[in-house]
């Protein structure tokens, strides 16, 4: 089933695939590869300033912005034919779908000036500093403290009173925060408030004295260098900082989660294909592949028509990410002891693309489950379903 979206959509989207063949960099410019989620080497770099400069990094957005003001079916076949071409949007994926993003919606004009621009035209890059330890998926019990210094006159403003805190902490699980330059972090400003309220957002410059940011391997390789650990130590962080107004940095959460799951099917669809050129089987599983390939994309396509409860996108996040977990394991199984074999590469190579997406089975059935869990674990979506959707008691 293909669903018709109208001679404007087609439009863009030939538009922007003759602007691709036209500036798509070449394999032999593409070099060296990114490191980590916030490496983004200096050809990598060119090229986002030039989707930027072109509206074509954000389409949505205003011109200012990296965009064209695109409605929402011509940003998905923005995203669609960059997954066609398996061109990774940004290698900085969280500074712009989550960081650059939530400073545009809830930062003053000067934090979009000085923060979301730059990171937008890949002149820094950012991590998101939201997990810590004893509280990965329940972010309402963090417990990196800032303190406001105000100099003794009490204030409730947002940015730019005066002033500025002081951090101390630790987050771990903090992708790409080793070669990123500023840490959307969250920390609590009063710990005498309910759980869900008294936390703030702070943007911290990773090169403030008192941030050590210590990498740490994964499962996959010794030299798989994303994940990090950060500790704040009487970190000094000016007011202007402050993302949204103070204490209530719960709404803003939301909102940085909204953004990266607005669109996040896609990606899951995507990888569902690439297990569906990969790993063809004639076991009953690789046809329950197949089919939820498409169930997803159609699910997606309804929150194109008409308005639609957002609770709706924890049904993509958990169907999508749960699907590649289960077809993972599935491909991983069927090629026996040969899918164990690692380093390996299971697919084509894709110089626009990353390695973690071809790598062995083994490997791609490990990281299949930072699906469920980073943007909101299964379990919290099911409670989102459960309660927003179905109406069940608590």
């Amino acid at each position: 089933m293909k669903l018709d979206s109208g001679s404007e959509v087609e439009s863009f989207r030939a538009e922007f695939a003759a602007f691709l063949d036209a500036h798509l960099p070449t394999p032999e410019e593409a070099h060296p590869a990114s490191r980590s989620s916030a490496d983004v080497p200096a050809w990598a770099r060119r090229w986002q300033r030039t989707l930027f400069d072109a509206g074509w990094l954000l389409p949505g957005k205003p011109p200012e912005y990296g965009g064209r003001d695109a409605t929402l079916p011509q940003q998905l076949a923005h995203l669609e034919e960059l997954s066609r071409r398996r061109i990774y949007h940004s290698f900085n994926p969280q500074g712009i779908g989550i960081i650059a993003a939530s400073i545009l919606t809830f930062g003053t004009e000067e934090q979009k000036q000085r923060w979301a621009i730059p990171l937008l035209r890949a002149e820094i890059t950012a991590a998101l500093g939201m997990s810590e330890p004893g509280a990965g998926s329940d972010l309402a019990g963090l417990r990196t403290r800032a303190v406001l210094d105000d100099g003794g006159t009490a204030r409730s403003s947002g940015a730019g009173s005066g002033g500025h805190f002081v951090v101390n902490g630790q987050k771990v699980w903090t992708s790409g925060a080793h070669d990123a330059d500023v840490l959307l972090t969250f920390v609590r400003t009063d710990p005498a408030a309910p759980k869900h309220q008294g936390i703030s957002v702070l943007l911290i410059p990773t090169d403030t004295e008192g941030v050590v940011r210590r990498p740490f391997a994964s499962m996959a390789a010794q030299d798989d260098l994303d994940f990090n650990e950060v500790f704040f130590t009487d970190v000094r962080v000016p007011r202007e900082n402050l993302v949204g107004p103070l204490n209530k940095g719960w709404s803003v959460a939301h909102g940085s989660l909204g953004h990266e799951r607005t669109m996040l099917w896609l990606s899951f669809a995507e990888r569902l294909d690439d297990l569906i050129r990969d790993a063809p089987s004639d076991e009953e599983w690789y046809a329950t592949l197949l089919m939820d390939a498409q169930a997803l994309r159609l699910l997606g396509y309804r929150q194109l028509g008409g308005d639609h409860d957002p609770a709706e996108l924890s049904v993509l996040k958990l169907f999508g990410s749960e699907a590649i977990q289960v077809a993972s394991l599935n491909a991983l199984e069927d090629r026996g002891p040969e899918g164990l074999v690692h380093p390996e590469v299971t697919g084509p190579p894709n110089h626009m693309s990353i390695d973690n997406f071809i790598s062995s089975w083994f490997e791609r059935y490990a990281r299949s489950f930072a699906g469920t869990i980073a943007g909101g674990t299964s379990e919290i979506q099911r409670n989102i379903i459960a309660e927003r959707i179905l109406g069940l008691p608590r």
